[in-house]
């Protein structure tokens, strides 16, 4: 009997029996449940968390008025910064110009059991300093926002890599049939310089397409095309999508294109879809008492808003959710703009938390507070901070995150992370350590090269762990 198989009868077959295989995943939902459909079958270690909800503060929040109080800058405010500091270093917008100490603009306050010291314009987030872990030791590479942004999203400052939200979702599979398993929400406000932040943030990069994040949008139709147009039914509509799925299936059996079954399995979600986020984005059947605690108006495309959206999609199974906050860039007016960005998130971020711990949730939801790097210690046009990656805060709640206190620190003078410094890759292998996955073992082949969210870097800060 001749076992013999050629090649292009080989591939054939193989790639008729992927297709099956992913045509039955739209017959059968559930095999896109989290197990069967994450890559990291079984998972490398029991997990702590499920899900993750990054409150991600863009522009650069200034640690020296939010969580990391310096005294010793206070003091030296209006003084030169001593060169033993700064001499050699990256630089901004500073770089070649006189550098004066331009100290905390705000006092700070002990609150908890912790005692962790939180600037008094926080207080609701310091009314939870309980449940906090304040990481105060961040440090970057990358000086300026867009290759700052990239490399705390993606891990590289290249573009076209995965963004983490798209490793975790392929790392671990969805857990909703009717809803994108890594969302993306907007927010601006008042008070700073509204950057542009680029759709990479959120791009599968070299993975599979069906692993990027989806924007919704925080005002109107959250999904462009969400409603059926007038005379179009559900029966119509459906109708259309077998059509165009039959469609796509032939021509998958012709190319073998695996992107065309994503095509297909998107078209099923988006039908899905148009009955799950109008139910999502339904507010009425929320308790006044949750509204007034966000400072959330349903509609009103606020941080607050966003937040209590992120517990709705964190309730229905969604993976990541990424909540963009812009205007953190305080180049000038640091004082005022502060105070008006306090206005904004420190209630909502303070509810986001203690609703998800009401609910039993925080335990296996990891929340996350920052931006892409910090602000100088230094003064910038006089009132205004300049920016700053060698050293900026965290905060980390939930998820396996030990609760009530703080960690590292930066010198006397908030310049750079001296004790116990941790690195965006650090950050990375942390996180994937609390879903359950080894960052060094979650790859993917590219270019002969097998390629992860920490690089070749990253370490697990086992001392934040519960």
């Amino acid at each position: 009997m001749d076992l013999t198989l050629h090649r292009r009868a080989f591939l054939g077959k193989s790639a008729a029996g992927l297709g099956l295989v992913a045509l039955n995943t739209l017959l059968k939902p559930a095999l896109l449940s989290a197990r069967a459909g994450g890559a990291v079958q079984p998972l490398h270690h029991p997990p702590r968390a499920k899900r993750v909800i990054f409150l991600y503060q863009a522009g650069g929040p200034s640690h020296l008025e939010t969580f990391d109080p310096k005294p010793a800058l206070a003091k030296m405010h209006g003084q030169p910064m001593p060169d033993s500091f700064t001499k050699g270093q990256q630089i901004a917008q500073l770089q070649g110009r006189p550098l004066v100490c331009f100290g905390p603009q705000y006092t700070f306050q002990r609150f908890g059991k912790s005692g962790q010291e939180v600037c008094e314009l926080f207080p609701r987030i310091g009314g939870v300093a309980d449940d906090l872990c304040i990481v105060r030791s961040m440090w970057t590479e990358q000086i300026n926002h867009d290759p700052a942004h990239t490399l705390m999203n993606t891990g590289s400052i290249i573009a076209g890599r995965p963004s983490m939200g798209s490793w975790i979702l392929y790392g671990l599979g969805a857990e909703t049939e009717d809803l994108p398993g890594f969302v993306v929400l907007f927010s601006s406000g008042r008070g700073g310089q509204n950057q542009p932040i680029a759709a990479r943030q959120w791009s599968a990069g070299m993975l599979p397409s069906r692993y990027q994040g989806v924007k919704f949008n925080s005002v109107g139709d959250p999904v462009l095309y969400i409603r059926n147009p007038d005379g179009v039914s559900g029966e119509i509509q459906k109708d259309s999508i077998d059509a165009i799925n039959r469609l796509n299936r032939r021509a998958h059996e012709g190319l073998r294109d695996p992107e065309i079954l994503t095509r297909v399995a998107q078209y099923e979600m988006a039908f899905r879809m148009q009955a799950s986020v109008p139910e999502l984005m339904d507010m009425s059947k929320e308790p006044a008492r949750v509204l007034e605690s966000y400072g959330a108006t349903p509609g009103d495309g606020s941080f607050a808003s966003n937040c209590l959206l992120a517990r709705r999609l964190a309730e229905r199974g969604v993976r990541f959710i990424q909540i963009y906050h812009r205007d953190w860039d305080h180049h000038a007016g640091v004082k005022k703009n502060i105070a008006l960005k306090a206005e904004e998130v420190d209630r909502p971020t303070a509810a986001l938390v203690n609703d998800l711990k009401e609910r039993g949730m925080l335990d296996d939801t990891l929340v996350i507070w920052g931006g892409e790097f910090g602000r100088t210690p230094m003064s910038q046009g006089g009132d205004g901070r300049d920016h700053h990656i060698k050293g900026f805060t965290y905060v980390l709640a939930g998820g396996g995150i030990k609760p009530g206190m703080t960690y590292g620190a930066t010198d006397e003078l908030g310049y750079a992370a001296v004790e116990n410094p941790v690195a965006v890759p650090d950050f990375h292998a942390t996180m994937l350590h609390l879903l359950g996955i080894d960052h060094k073992r979650l790859t993917i082949k590219f270019q002969g090269l097998d390629v992860r969210l920490t690089g070749i870097a990253g370490r697990v800060v086992k001392d934040i762990l519960a």
